[in-house]
């Protein structure tokens, strides 16, 4: 990259017949948004991402006939896969023979089988990537933190707990001998992904990063947030692997390369180089990137919604956070105003961290503009 701060010398990592880190050319993907076990659907989604000039894919699976689907996916994809485990890490070695990379997060490893400890866990791991020829990430997300580490800190800290679980998960495959892998620290707010990313490659300046804002939101919100946090990071030469993350109908996922390779592009030729922390004004509307682990389409209509149910509270400063599943949606809806995540028949509104109640998909925006009237009626 041109007139920016020198990359970070990072470690090379192969990814199928993908390379990062080490100087590469920065590698831009996505992750299919069709329920895995819809199998047609999904190679369609894969082949749409492939058009669009996806490097590497992310497929997500969370059960044994997710795995078999993805058997029946692989056989179609041209692009490197990279399989995003949940709560089920056992299924590393079912899955290992037809990707390229695992992606694991540690706060999902510590709810599953508790009395295991977490360094055979992630010795398991190591060890089927090699066994499998695969490369690995550490996905660590701001809602889903080992709590062990959460705390550590004070409440207000949510950065230092996902440093701590990054820093600790390298540590352990570094002494296990197993080196090929990236680390991605994500939160919905970009301000605390370019803190968490330049404080970890400030310590660890040999791993490559996998960038990324959670939860961006819709265009053109979402591109913005993404943004901010890309240029700010890799004109200081940290990042080696991007994914924009954005709340889009399955047909329109391609935009999320688009949108990737159209920020690259820009920080290559100096555009937008001196970008100001991202302190939004007025009503701010966080909603996840639409993917397999959505469990109605209709969230993604619903984050929408909210949009043009809440433009005449524009002016006020408000968060509003709606999220499309149950993995990341309870912890990730905490710190937003109101927060919203979708079931498969009905929406959780939330208060802070307080439920307020569950309600139909019909029904529930009524109840939030009445929460957000209580929120601008009680504001100085």
């Amino acid at each position: 990259m041109t007139n920016l701060r020198p990359r970070n010398p990072t470690r090379a990592i192969r990814i199928g017949d993908v390379v990062i880190g080490d100087g590469q050319r920065i590698a831009v993907q996505s992750m299919a948004a069709t329920k895995t076990q819809d199998v047609e659907a999904t190679i369609r989604q894969v082949k749409l991402l492939e058009a669009a000039g996806a490097d590497l894919i992310r497929i997500a699976v969370d059960s044994r006939k997710d795995t078999e689907a993805l058997a029946k996916v692989a056989e179609h994809a041209t692009r490197p896969l990279s399989i995003d485990l949940q709560e089920n890490y056992r299924l590393a070695e079912v899955v290992a023979p037809w990707v390229a990379k695992l992606r694991y997060n540690p706060g999902h490893l510590y709810h599953h089988e508790r009395e295991r400890p977490i360094r055979d866990k992630v010795a398991y791991l190591a060890d089927t990537a090699t066994q499998h020829d695969c490369a690995m990430r550490i996905g660590v997300n701001c809602g889903s933190v080992d709590p062990d580490k959460v705390n550590q800190f004070p409440p207000d800290d949510s950065i230092s707990p996902m440093l701590a679980s990054a820093l600790e998960h390298c540590e352990m495959l570094d002494e296990l001998g197993f080196h090929r892998y990236c680390v991605s620290l994500k939160d919905s707010d970009p301000n605390k992904v370019i803190e968490a990313n330049r404080r970890f490659a400030a310590e660890r300046p040999d791993i490559p990063l996998h960038l990324g804002v959670t939860e961006a939101g819709m265009p053109p919100d979402g591109v913005i947030k993404t943004r901010i946090a890309f240029e700010q990071l890799l004109a200081a030469g940290i990042g080696d692997t991007i994914r924009v993350s954005l709340t889009l109908p399955f047909d329109d996922k391609g935009d999320e390369i688009t949108a990737g390779r159209q920020i690259l592009d820009d920080i290559e030729a100096g555009r937008f180089r001196s970008v100001p922390e991202y302190r939004p004004e007025g009503i701010n509307i966080i909603s996840c990137p639409s993917c397999s682990r959505v469990e109605n389409e209709a969230f993604i209509e619903l984050a929408h919604q909210v949009r043009d149910v809440t433009d005449y509270a524009k002016a006020h400063a408000i968060t509003i956070a709606v999220m499309g599943c149950r993995v990341n949606g309870p912890g990730e809806t905490d710190d937003a105003d109101l927060g919203m995540w979708c079931a498969p028949t009905f929406v959780n509104l939330k208060r802070g961290p307080e439920l307020i109640g569950q309600f139909g998909y019909d029904e529930v925006l009524d109840v939030l503009k009445q929460e957000v009237d209580r929120l601008i009626a009680a504001s100085p």
